[in-house]
């Protein structure tokens, strides 16, 4: 099979009703072509833009180190981010690299970008304004360095240039909100309060006894649970994007589980089943067609810890209760880590070393104890 010519172009109409035309401008090391795609709403239209990119390929010879960093982005985007990504990480990623990223490396040249203009990028991200009159977060700053680092890391795969210039630079480390967890006292007033959200309360009861990511608690239906062995299949999230709710796949591949679960949760969603016989096992509560918006969630979870005098703690911090106690009751880091949906289970131990420190010392003076008891017999 030959090889397709650089500044060769072909024209289709996409599945969102968008039309394409897509120009070669290199080839990967087995042969594919690498494309450069313009977009418009009719074919009418597309034309024009289509010919105007081929005759500014073959003129320019935009290929390997004459590409600007723009040009690869694009076809980053396009040929490696869309066909893996789910809609709200690729409107991310559209974010960073349209606010950040290409205002002030887009027009450089791909293969001279250098790693002190990516540092000075970086330190400029530092000082840059956002909502409010707020500099950028360091882990927001780090987040843009790790996407440019996979968009730079793909030119170097695809031997379009030598090296990645990221590699070396400084950047911020992660300064994420602090865990926080309920103890034993305010769980008790927690499971209390919610008894008072008769439309809240089976939401809350399951996710404190399971753990689930909000999008995935969000995004379960009937069709999951099995009642015969009281097991319920992870298979989606629920995110919103642009003010649509989006159903998607779970974080990670490991995301998509199945967990047994408590006795009581099981009776919960039982009883639940007979009185909400929709689709979704927590409908909005406007419209039983939809699942509940992770945002409505978020709204009355600060509403019932506000009026129940309990620290403001995040939705995530419920899954980290849950795992905090778990924990300490004796659950194994293995097991915990197939219910939670981590990759592995190294990650769960290095997540909540603040409980494992403490099983430890509870070890420690389990094993010193039976080793002095066999010493006292011995004697």
């Amino acid at each position: 099979m030959s090889k397709r010519p650089d500044g060769d172009g072909t024209v289709r109409k996409r599945a969102d009703g968008r039309w394409e035309g897509r120009i070669v401008i290199g080839h990967r090391e087995d042969g594919a072509p690498i494309f450069k795609s313009v977009f418009a709403a009719s074919q009418k239209e597309l034309m024009p833009k289509l010919h105007a990119a081929i005759d500014a390929y073959r003129g320019a010879e935009i290929t390997g180190p004459g590409m600007t960093l723009s040009d690869w982005m694009d076809i980053w985007f396009e040929e490696y981010a869309v066909p893996r990504l789910r809609p709200s990480t690729l409107s991310g990623y559209t974010n960073s690299i349209n606010n950040h990223i290409r205002p002030a490396l887009g027009e450089k040249k791909l293969g001279s970008l250098k790693r002190s203009d990516i540092q000075k990028f970086y330190n400029a991200l530092k000082k840059k304004k956002a909502r409010g009159n707020k500099t950028l977060s360091d882990s927001h700053v780090r987040g843009i360095h790790m996407l440019l680092h996979e968009i730079l890391e793909a030119a170097v795969r695809e031997r379009l240039i030598p090296k990645n210039p990221t590699d070396g630079t400084t950047v911020p480390k992660c300064n994420y909100p602090p865990m926080q967890v309920l103890n034993e006292e305010q769980l008790a007033v927690f499971m209390e309060a919610i008894k008072a959200e008769p439309l809240w309360y089976d939401f809350f009861y399951t996710e404190i006894t399971t753990g689930l990511r909000l999008g995935e608690i969000c995004g379960l239906k009937w069709e999951d649970l099995n009642e015969t062995d009281g097991r319920l299949r992870v298979r989606r999230t629920i995110q919103k994007d642009h003010g649509e709710l989006l159903i998607g796949e779970t974080k990670t591949e490991t995301g998509m589980r199945t967990i047994l679960l408590p006795p009581g949760t099981l009776h919960l969603l039982k009883e639940r089943r007979k009185s909400y016989p929709t689709e979704w096992i927590f409908p909005s509560l406007r419209d039983p067609h939809l699942p509940v918006a992770p945002g409505a969630a978020y709204q009355r979870l600060k509403t019932i810890l506000k009026e129940a005098g309990l620290p403001d703690i995040r939705f995530h911090d419920l899954r980290h209760t849950f795992a905090t106690h778990a924990l300490t009751g004796g659950v194994d880091p293995k097991t915990l880590s197939g219910i939670l949906g981590h990759t592995n289970a190294s990650f769960t131990l290095d997540t909540y070393t603040h409980v494992t420190t403490d099983m430890q010392q509870r070890a420690s003076v389990v094993v010193g104890g039976f080793i002095d008891d066999l010493l006292t017999e011995v004697q």
